[in-house]
């Protein structure tokens, strides 16, 4: 088990739910509870000051949804999300959730989310000097003699077409081409984020819509998992899995 403290933050608008997972916090020792919430507002308001790594965050309160406000926290704050209801795994999926723990749950379930939050925070947080590539937040690619600053976030992901390469971007209908080979782009890419399913494509993770079967479905284009590909990408699943 690792040696990193997690610090911490539970925020649920049901006093009985949050003193259910403070007595679990309590009893997790890599775990330092900082603050009960009862509002999303209110935490918002807390982490401005005193930032944290993870939020044990409830998805339906008033006023500001755990969905909305897990959009609102900074990149290295961490969510695993506490609900009684299981319609929101897709969402908790787009916002790069830890986990997803379904009410009522049991100390048992809390503490195998929590080792999941603590085997994440020992890989980032023992491994920031070497992990250069995962801070990238952008590439300059050439394209029609111009060099275009390409933000990483943007990209839905990215076409092979023989020696180039297709760009396809948010709210762009139209891809930008540049000459390069998906090899050289793939090493480049920050591997928490971009993920080689195909001989011709790379996607961006976040961006998953759909998994059907053997493809994905990104912005309506359907792309099929190739066999060579499918052990990482189900590891991948797994990982993010937020079924029981």
């Amino acid at each position: 088990m690792s040696n990193i403290k997690i610090t911490c933050i539970i925020v649920d608008d049901e006093p009985m739910a949050l003193n259910l997972v403070e007595s679990y916090v309590e009893k997790t020792p890599f775990l330092a509870l900082k603050k009960k919430c009862s509002s999303a507002i209110e935490a918002l308001e807390f982490i401005k000051n005193e930032p944290v790594d993870l939020l044990f965050l409830d998805i339906q309160m008033p006023d500001l949804t755990g969905i909305a406000f897990s959009k609102m926290v900074p990149k290295e704050t961490r969510i695993i999300f506490t609900t009684a209801f299981d319609q929101f795994a897709l969402e908790g999926f787009k916002v790069e959730a830890l986990d997803y723990l379904l009410k009522p749950f049991d100390y048992a379930e809390f503490l195998e989310a929590a080792n999941k939050a603590s085997k994440w925070f020992s890989l980032t947080k023992g491994s920031q000097q070497s992990n250069v590539s995962d801070e990238k937040e952008f590439l300059f690619v050439k394209s029609e003699y111009k060099q275009l600053r390409i933000k990483l976030d943007n990209v839905l992901y990215f076409e092979s077409l023989k020696d180039y390469i297709k760009i396809w971007l948010k709210d762009n209908p139209k891809p930008i081409l540049t000459l390069m080979s998906l090899k050289l782009l793939e090493d480049e890419l920050p591997s928490s984020k971009f993920m080689r399913v195909h001989r011709s494509f790379i996607v961006a993770l976040k961006n998953i819509e759909v998994i059907e079967r053997s493809q994905i479905i990104i912005n309506k284009q359907r792309i099929t998992v190739s066999e060579q590909y499918k052990t990482d990408f189900l590891q991948f699943i797994n990982n993010n899995s937020f079924n029981s």
